[in-house]
């Protein structure tokens, strides 16, 4: 039976020793799937509106950005992390959603999943942030990781 691995043997928080780990290079890929309904779709394809907050995506961009680089403040048991990379994308699927897609790169002991997830959940909560005054319908309707390569094991779901 598998352990938790941030569960000591007296069931107590701990942060995972990667002292004996082998330095790899590491990525993650996160996705976060955001219904905004046709209303705000169209008022941002084709153009990047300008709110009183700034550029939608470029403002959601940079805030996803920001987050995976303070994950180990809002993750307990996440390590310090120099990463090497962070590339965060928002694209139109259909008429009524967007997808938010967080890579993070590093070469290092420990993965890069939480900050790929954290990048992906920010940025859309920021969408979210800077179009409730168009629509409070909005959905953040999926977060998921799609790919982590370089630890014990490797993951690469469909998108």
């Amino acid at each position: 039976m598998s352990k938790f691995s941030h569960i000591d043997d007296n069931n107590n928080p701990k942060m995972v020793n990667v002292i004996e780990k082998k330095i790899t290079q590491r990525k993650a890929v996160a996705q976060a799937e955001m219904y905004l309904g046709k209303e705000i779709i169209s008022l941002l394809k084709g153009n990047e509106i300008k709110t009183k907050k700034g550029p939608v995506f470029q403002t959601a961009v940079i805030a996803g950005i920001q987050a995976v680089k303070k994950t180990q403040e809002l993750i307990p048991m996440c390590h310090p992390l120099l990463l090497d990379g962070i590339n965060l994308d928002i694209d139109f699927f259909n008429e009524e959603n967007i997808r938010i897609t967080c890579a993070v790169h590093l070469e290092g002991k420990t993965g890069v999943e939480m900050e790929a997830l954290t990048g992906a959940s920010v940025a859309a909560l920021t969408v979210y942030d800077m179009c409730k005054a168009i629509s409070q319908k909005m959905i953040i309707q999926e977060i998921k990781l799609l790919k982590k390569t370089g630890g014990k094991s490797d993951i690469d779901k469909p998108s």
